[in-house]
């Protein structure tokens, strides 16, 4: 609360003082916490579409991280409030030819109705599986396990349709003259990446605190550092399959956007993300004893979020700031105010239902399928008790 109050008084301050600077950092703030719960909507999904058993005992954190799309939907009214200073196609005078070819998709009121019907679409999986999941900790019934099973097999189209054209809208629209057909899928893979990480430190921190010691054990942690590995190489590719094709197409509506991101230390910062984004938490993840060690995984979790801001700053900042990166006051403010204020409702999300899904089928199967090692050794996820 402190937090976010502070914030909020930093996001004020900000409008009076500059509201074009503020708008961009609560764009790029806003972007990197929706991350959290885009990712957790899609990892909640999936588990419903494969029918795992290892995801169980994380699953009502993700449900909770992925019900946060109302507080979002009432954060994102600043941006509404602030686009046109942010988008400049909202306030050209005369179109050029880039916006004129694309003023069927590019102007206000359409945008607006898009963005009612992205987070009406969040709002409606997110709700939806949560209500499910919980009405199955009441009931056991296994049509609730049924339903959320089908859901999520058309949510799933429903999801990437809406983070693709969301990503589109909010971040490369910022540029409009752009073209890129993997700007969505970059967006999607650096959601999940940094979310996986933010789970495995939340789920050692309920572990650790009683809520789920009983049903968290080093196999489930090895997955999701198994995940992360994953998610690292193919953010890598992603972001470097765009880069490619774009030098190698060599067309001037494509390059400049990359031209403008060699400029000053926005070219360090791309460096920064080649290096601190792929090899460094690549190469540390790839031993298996890695992946359960608390010296490594806690770091490199708080390192994804560095990573992840700077990742949103190099797509967005340059269009404010083409000299070079600079962290602005306001930068500050906006995180806080976006983070006190979903912490706060996750919180109170946590504290009102059960830790776990109690009568998930595949409880009992997660519970039993706890063999990687090492357990025991200093620094590692620890057994628990059945």
């Amino acid at each position: 609360l402190v937090v976010l109050v502070l914030g909020g008084l930093g996001v004020l301050a900000g409008l009076w003082q500059d509201s074009r600077q503020l708008g961009f950092s609560y764009l790029t703030a806003f972007m990197f916490f929706l991350s959290f719960c885009l990712g957790s909507m899609f990892l909640v999904i999936m588990h419903h579409l494969f029918d795992a058993s290892w995801s169980v005992p994380f699953r009502r954190i993700l449900e909770h991280l992925a019900f946060l799309a109302p507080w979002l939907a009432v954060l994102f009214v600043p941006i509404l409030c602030l686009s046109p200073k942010l988008y400049a196609w909202m306030s050209a005078a005369v179109p050029d030819h880039a916006l004129h070819a694309k003023a069927g998709f590019l102007n206000k009121p359409f945008f607006y109705l898009r963005v009612l019907f992205y987070f009406g679409t969040w709002i409606y999986l997110s709700e939806r599986l949560r209500f499910w999941s919980l009405r199955q900790d009441l009931t056991g019934d296994a049509d609730c396990t049924h339903r959320m099973r089908r859901f999520s097999a058309v949510g799933i189209f429903l999801f990437a349709f809406t983070l693709t054209m969301a990503a589109i809208d909010w971040v490369k629209s910022l540029q409009h003259q752009w073209f890129s057909t993997m700007f969505g899928v970059y967006y999607f893979a650096g959601s999940v990446w940094v979310l996986i990480a933010t789970v495995y430190v939340l789920g050692l921190v309920f572990r650790r605190t009683g809520a789920l010691k009983q049903v968290l054990f080093p196999t489930h942690f090895y997955y999701l550092g198994t995940m992360l590995l994953a998610f690292t190489v193919f953010y890598s590719y992603i972001h470097f399959s765009q880069y490619f094709i774009i030098w190698n197409a060599n067309l001037p509506e494509e390059t400049f956007w990359y031209v403008a991101r060699e400029k000053g230390s926005w070219y360090d910062i791309g460096l920064l993300i080649i290096f601190g984004h792929f090899l460094l938490p690549f190469l540390a993840l790839l031993r298996i004893d890695a992946k359960l060690n608390i010296l490594v995984m806690a770091p490199l979790a708080a390192w994804s979020w560095l990573m992840h801001y700077l990742d949103m700053s190099f797509a967005i900042k340059p269009v404010l700031n083409p000299d070079g990166f600079s962290l602005h006051w306001m930068d500050i403010a906006c995180w806080a105010f976006i983070g006190g204020s979903l912490a706060f409702a996750f919180l109170r999300f946590w504290e009102s239902h059960p830790p776990f899904p109690v009568r998930d089928p595949r409880l009992k199967e997660s519970l039993t399928e706890h063999e990687i090692p090492p357990a025991g050794e200093s620094g590692t996820v620890q057994e628990g008790g059945h």
